[in-house]
């Protein structure tokens, strides 16, 4: 229990020279912005995800069975749009190292920039959206999320995908028996799965019962602190700013 304590500390308060510096943090910001921007797609946009794209495979399996509140176009827009940003971030440190702090502040400002321009979109819908503004926001949102989870392979912090799960509660689980599995990597297991949950809680939270541009809002907020925090970070030349 000591263990886990002091993971969960040195996630958020990270001591000098530890191997990821500031990244864990940040990463788990940037975990709850998929929670309240998934919430948001999901409950306003229809049943689509803009970063779990797992569920958008299975989404249009089910809208080519015909099961009814699915759509093949809107599952389709998503993928591509994810698949566009997951590109675009690629391409942007594909051919040399970067610096690990000056890669998450890029992307993560070009992030936000996206994210602001979909609240702004989302401000002047309603629930009842058109098509354009529908596909608008899909596509805004899938490449800014396609940008954060090419980002977050790249930066390579063990546990801390940002927008898949499955496979961090499965390690969680698996793990329980070995104790130094649990005292190394667990700490930081179950920080995402919390950090997603509350994400997609507040976000489903604000869709209901506040403005549905609400979620993308506090997003874009998120994101942009990180930018900063990244922006100042990447001046550093410690040892965690390479991979």
């Amino acid at each position: 229990m000591n263990a886990l304590l002091e993971g969960l500390v040195e996630t958020f308060y990270p001591r000098r020279n530890v191997r990821h510096g500031p990244l864990p943090s940040l990463l788990v910001v940037l975990t709850i912005v998929t929670g309240l921007v998934d919430a948001f797609s999901y409950l306003v946009l229809g049943h689509v995800f803009v970063a779990n794209m797992t569920g958008n495979v299975v989404f249009l399996g089910f809208a080519l069975a015909g099961a009814p509140g699915f759509s093949i176009s809107a599952s389709l827009a998503a993928v591509a749009a994810f698949v566009v940003g997951a590109a675009l971030g690629g391409r942007l440190y594909a051919k040399k190292p970067v610096h690990r702090g000056l890669l998450l502040a890029r992307t993560s400002t070009l992030q936000a920039t996206l994210l602001l321009a979909s609240a702004l979109v989302a401000a002047q819908t309603s629930y009842h959206t058109s098509a354009g503004y529908r596909y608008t926001l899909i596509a805004l949102l899938g490449i800014a999320m396609g940008l954060q989870n090419s980002a977050a392979r790249k930066l390579a912090v063990p546990d801390l995908t940002t927008t898949v799960l499955t496979l961090t509660i499965t390690g969680m689980i698996a793990d329980v028996g070995d104790v130094k599995g649990l005292a190394a990597i667990n700490e930081r297991r179950l920080i995402a799965v919390l950090s997603m949950f509350i994400g997609g809680l507040v976000g489903a939270v604000l869709v209901l019962h506040a403005d549905i541009f609400a979620p993308l809002l506090i997003a874009t907020v998120g994101v942009t602190a990180v930018a900063c925090v990244a922006w100042r970070a990447s001046r550093s030349e410690s040892a965690w700013h390479s991979a």
